[in-house]
């Protein structure tokens, strides 16, 4: 193989070499992006966990009042009409 052939059979191997990590950069920065997302995905979740037990708590202390207020209500009915 003369100096020519081998120059250029280098030159193919590194233009291979390049084009092959050119690929996997692509491919990196695609995960890398999916990543992201769902990293974002999942702090809307905990935003969202956190809202949805505010949420029921407020609920739970709720519930209580009307039960409070129920009962309330029912003596004083009963109050009432033994008057």
């Amino acid at each position: 193989m003369d100096k020519f052939d081998m120059a250029v059979a280098e030159q193919l191997k590194t233009m291979d070499r390049l084009l092959f990590l050119q690929s996997e950069i692509e491919r990196c920065q695609q995960a890398e992006q999916q990543l992201k997302q769902l990293q974002e995905e999942a702090a809307k979740l905990q935003d969202l966990k956190k809202d949805i037990q505010i949420m029921k708590k407020e609920l739970n202390d709720i519930q209580l009042v009307f039960e409070s207020q129920t009962v309330e209500a029912i003596r004083s009915y009963n109050t009432q009409g033994t008057l």
